[in-house]
């Protein structure tokens, strides 16, 4: 026998991502890559000073676990400005190696074997193999398009006494689209009697286009059972550092600690360093993104007004969802791989974010942070469809 043929997969249907297969493909076709989330834009100089300046000066070491005090610190008092939330910085929030470690840590410390977590499809690649990890199940309500809002009455149908977890993501990734108030009301409403958490991924918080947007950290009753997951990288055109937080009540922090030290133990301490002073320098650097993001996402859509391609809304993040059913009958995965090859534009394709993708569906994703040159070049390519 074989170690191979010995070996029994803990993922047996999971491969490598389809942000890695479509960048690499970009990169192999030299196609303008606006799959993967990333920006082709540098970050504030000001803070890659400040990083240059912490790892000069030897704060190279290990930080606390739970993160360093004066980063800490700082989050809270950018959670008191935005949310007008107070968190105590050293019980209720845990710095981590990126949000993706601080959803993984929140479901495994969480989620028991049989346990049944309540996913909404479209939904980012993490989750459901981060809860198989731990033993759970996953059930999904689908969001439907154009407008991917939550059907709360199939949301009720869906839960059991194995419930254990609502995962939640607004702004959303695929979709762009944004919760509302009463969206938060309507999940309180149903989970209130019941021993049900919320993991809130909240990574492009700052990135919406309506006053109507909403974040867990402002629904007083709701917050008090969550977990509450934000993005530097993010937030700040940072995705290399992989820097999150997580913010929870001290008795689920305590859970989530246990997990976040064998994980990671700690993130890099002189980015921890940096992104403290900025915060402290800047206390309203945050303010702006949501007008430089929607800038740039009315350069695509604008440019994109003549072609082939049907706009879908785009209320948060920074993607745009298009379909793309008059131009061609391919399922998304060929088509984007199509694209790729004969249009020298790379996307990903949002059937990769549902259990079960609807019937003749055809949409795909673009990432609009981007320099406008790049946008302006993919549109025309695109129109040229």
């Amino acid at each position: 026998m074989t170690i191979a043929s010995a070996l029994i997969s803990k993922l047996p249907l999971v491969g490598t991502t389809i942000f890695t297969k479509m960048s690499a493909l970009a990169v192999e076709k030299g196609a303008i890559n606006l799959s993967q989330g990333f920006p082709d834009f540098p970050p504030d100089a000001r803070l890659l000073e400040r990083a240059s300046q912490a790892i000069l000066t030897g704060n190279n070491q290990y930080s606390p676990m739970t993160g360093l005090p004066i980063l800490r610190e700082a989050i809270a008092g950018l959670i008191e400005r935005h949310y007008d939330r107070k968190v105590n910085a050293f019980s209720e929030i845990t710095v981590t190696s990126g949000a993706s470690e601080a959803i993984f840590d929140a479901i495994a410390a969480l989620v028991h074997d049989g346990d049944e977590v309540i996913l909404f499809d479209p939904a980012y690649d993490l989750y459901e193999p981060a809860v198989t990890l731990a033993g759970g199940v996953c059930r999904r309500v689908t969001l439907s398009a154009p407008e991917f809002r939550p059907d709360w009455q199939a949301f009720s149908e869906l839960l059991s006494d194995k419930t254990r977890l609502v995962l939640i993501n607004t702004p959303h990734n695929p979709t762009g689209s944004c919760w509302l108030a009463e969206d938060l009301e309507s999940l309180w409403q149903v989970i209130a009697s019941r021993d049900i958490y919320v993991l809130s991924d909240e990574v492009y918080e700052f990135i919406h286009f309506s006053e109507s947007a909403v974040s867990v950290h402002k629904h007083t009753e709701l917050s008090k059972r969550s977990l509450v997951v934000s993005s530097f990288g993010k937030s700040f055109h940072l995705t290399g550092w992989k820097v999150g937080y997580i913010v929870a009540p001290a008795e689920l922090t305590v859970e989530l600690r246990k997990v976040h030290q064998f994980v990671s133990f700690c993130t890099a301490t002189p980015l921890q360093q940096a992104l403290a002073e900025h915060l402290i320098a800047l206390p309203e650097a945050s303010t702006g993104l949501a007008a430089f993001y929607q800038q740039k996402r009315d350069v695509l859509r604008n440019a994109l007004v003549g072609s082939r391609f049907t706009l879908l809304p785009c209320e948060g993040t920074y993607f745009q969802l298009l379909d793309y059913s008059q131009i061609s009958d391919l399922d998304d995965v060929a088509f984007c791989e199509w694209l790729i090859d004969q249009v020298g534009v790379a996307a990903i394709p949002v059937s990769v974010f549902y259990q079960q993708p609807p019937k003749d569906q055809r949409i795909i994703r673009l990432c609009f942070a981007k320099e406008e040159s790049t946008l302006l070049e993919a549109a025309r390519r695109l129109s040229e469809l």
